[in-house]
């Protein structure tokens, strides 16, 4: 049997927060239920934030509500502080995700916190959450780069990514938010969180920005991991990373690892319908995929 990697599929949450648009939940529940019909088993649904600083996640108690009782799909949403966790406790929601960053200044930007404040914050979340039998899921930001920094030491992103852990993080993503990982530096970062966190715990998050995410992905693997974030039709960015472009698009990641062998699950032709989908409740044209 083949080898399967794990597709996290994170359009609906980190895709759509970056866009100027605000899809209704008829819409954004419209979404996910083509991405669990391409094959998808982890899909972002949404985050618990402040309406006011993240309008597009508004209302994400309701995406949660639409799909209650669904078996063979986890749903988890980002969830920033105490005030998030209730409220996505609430709404029924069995995994959750935290983020951090690799860069001090990323984070003051991000969250107007330093990297201890942000655990500082989220510990207890994290501490509540695994109380309550909820799975926690952390993302490390800008592990290869930071836009006001510019190149992160692999000890930082290492030492970030093992704080996570030890807080009781099941996963740790690792994110290369403004996209400007080359297979060299992608594979050494890899390596670096590798010697304090197991393999097996981590995925990897790449930006599109400078066009070298699958080849990024494809050096991870070589490395051994085995989870890799995308979004279908490449959507999302950062509003607080000037300059970065969407995910690695989640269609180009089926067609690498088909042609590599592993397996997914995945249907790349229905992820791209559901990408479809998703640019014209946007108003947006959907740029051709990549790959054929």
């Amino acid at each position: 049997m083949a080898e399967r990697i794990r597709i996290v599929e994170v359009g609906p949450r980190d895709g759509l927060q970056n866009e100027a648009v605000t899809l209704p939940v008829a819409t954004r529940v419209a979404f996910i239920e083509k991405l669990i019909a391409a094959g998808l088993k982890t899909i972002e649904a949404g985050s618990f934030v402040s309406p006011r600083k993240v309008p597009q996640m508004a209302e994400t108690a309701a995406i949660l509500k639409a799909f209650e009782g669904r078996r063979g799909v986890s749903l988890p949403v980002l969830v920033p502080n105490m005030t998030g966790l209730e409220a996505a406790l609430a709404a029924g929601a069995r995994e959750i995700a935290v983020f951090a960053a690799a860069s001090e200044t990323f984070s003051l930007k991000n969250i107007n916190g330093s990297i201890d404040e942000s655990f500082e914050r989220f510990a207890p979340v994290v501490a509540r959450a695994r109380a309550e039998g909820v799975a926690v899921r952390g993302y490390v930001s800008c592990v290869l780069g930071c836009p006001y920094e510019g190149a992160v030491p692999l000890a930082r992103a290492a030492d970030v990514a093992e704080r996570l852990a030890a807080l009781g993080c099941y996963e740790i993503s690792l994110g290369d938010t403004i996209g400007v990982g080359t297979p060299d530096t992608a594979r050494a970062m890899l390596r670096a969180v590798a010697e304090r966190v197991p393999m097996n715990s981590l995925a990897v998050h790449f930006h599109d920005t400078e066009g070298r995410a699958v080849a990024n992905i494809r050096a991870c693997l070589e490395e051994g991991v085995r989870v890799v974030d995308s979004a279908a039709g490449g959507l999302g960015g950062c509003p607080y990373a000037p300059g970065a472009s969407g995910n690695v698009a989640t269609e180009d990641v089926v067609y690498l690892l088909d042609g590599l062998g592993f397996e997914t699950g995945v249907d790349r032709a229905a992820v791209i319908e559901a990408a479809r989908f998703a640019f014209e409740a946007l108003g947006k044209k959907r740029a051709t995929p990549r790959t054929p």
